[in-house]
């Protein structure tokens, strides 16, 4: 191991940690600043499709009102700004984020003392094409301006349903 060692920027001697104490200590050594270290991925999906097996936190949004069913909107998926603009017209869209994002607020600080790395949130709706996309994108954005990384994935928006 000598010609390793000799080649390495860092040496840590790990004997002295558990391993809590040595993720926390390679964590602050190496962190950039400003940035959380738990990645958020935000993934909106359509129940009919199955809920993504791999989420900490799944919301169902099906009692919103569905844009499917307003035939100018149906071709469009929740990444469209007019499809957007329809889900967040109602107050129930408003409401639940507002309490979504006193809910992570709540949880993030949490799950980052209790040394979590990833976090999946999951949006569902029927097909995964409209409403779960608009609040996907919605709480990703209020996370990164929290200050947390975050990834958006819309697993179902162009799967065609019969």
């Amino acid at each position: 191991m000598a010609p390793i060692r000799r080649l390495a920027g860092v040496v840590i001697d790990t004997s002295r940690f558990n391993v809590h104490e040595l993720r926390q200590f390679v964590m602050d050594r190496f962190q950039s600043a400003g940035r959380q270290a738990l990645m958020v991925s935000v993934v909106s999906f359509g129940y009919r499709f199955g809920v993504p097996t791999d989420s900490d936190l799944v919301f169902d949004v099906r009692f919103l009102p569905n844009p499917h069913f307003v035939p100018s909107l149906r071709p469009y998926s929740g990444k469209q700004a007019k499809v957007a603009r329809y889900v967040l017209s109602f107050a129930e869209a408003r409401g639940f984020l507002r309490r979504v994002d006193d809910l992570l607020g709540y949880l993030m600080p949490r799950y980052i003392k209790e040394g979590k790395s990833y976090l999946t949130i999951a949006f569902g709706c029927t097909g995964g094409r409209h409403r779960s996309v608009v609040l996907a994108e919605v709480v990703a954005k209020a996370l990164e301006r929290r200050g947390y990384r975050s990834k958006v994935t819309h697993r179902d928006v162009e799967r065609q349903v019969a």
